[in-house]
């Protein structure tokens, strides 16, 4: 969600986007060791109603934004719905292996996105390499618009940062489901957050020596050649 400050319009940073899944995996792991030690329900009760927070966290956000998001809507749906099948069915190993639907949904739609030619991840990225410089905004429009001479490599880092995170969160999510059937349900409940973290980290290191760190560089190349033109414009003119 784009943030307001003042006069200034600030775009959301990376770690605002997954904002919702660290709390995602706080939350619900702190109240299932509550409800299942302080209050002895069972480990099926436990992680049922553990997992009603995340829903409840995403119906609310869609509620008070007053406007349609297609991820968030869909991470509501297979909370929803893995919820029901796993209170049909009273496994708790279903229980959690619905978090693996949560994460692959989010990785899915990161995927789509780039093949749409609109890299979801770039909303989290740019403010991290333009740092609020006019400049760098500049040279990232000509960049992405097909302006400058580098806009193809730029382009394309732009499509990768966005495919690791795919592909990271998709093989967070195999993690997740294969755990949830081989392992104990008390081990996974605290090893599925692990799983998280561990992405991301993955995430954050790979994107960033693949695609921005490349890209800040380029940034600054192209900020470099614009500030080259302008005397040579001037002494023309």
């Amino acid at each position: 969600m784009t943030k307001k400050t003042g006069n200034q319009v600030q775009n959301p940073s990376v770690l605002d986007n997954f904002k919702p899944l660290l709390i995602d995996v706080a939350v619900p792991l702190g109240s299932y060791y509550l409800f299942k030690d302080a209050f002895g329900m069972s480990t099926f009760a436990a992680l049922a109603w553990s997992s009603v927070v995340p829903a409840v966290r995403t119906g609310w956000s869609l509620v008070r934004d007053r406007r349609t998001n297609g991820l968030a809507g869909l991470i509501l749906v297979v909370n929803v719905v893995s919820l029901l099948l796993s209170f049909v069915s009273g496994d708790p190993r279903l229980m959690l292996a619905k978090d693996s639907g949560v994460s692959s949904t989010v990785a899915i739609g990161i995927l789509v996105s780039v093949a749409l030619g609109k890299p979801m991840m770039t909303a989290g990225m740019k403010p991290f390499l333009v740092k609020g410089d006019a400049a760098k905004e500049a040279a990232w429009q000509r960049l992405a618009s097909g302006a400058a001479a580098g806009s193809a490599d730029f382009r394309r880092k732009e499509n990768a940062f966005s495919v690791v995170w795919g592909v990271v969160l998709l093989a967070e999510c195999v993690a997740r489901f294969v755990g949830a059937y081989t392992l104990p349900v008390d081990t996974m409940v605290w090893l599925g957050g692990v799983f998280l973290i561990v992405a991301m980290v993955i995430g954050f290191v790979v994107s960033g020596g693949l695609a921005a760190g490349p890209m800040e560089r380029m940034l600054a190349d192209e900020v470099a050649a614009s500030h080259a033109e302008r005397p040579a414009m001037t002494v023309a003119a």
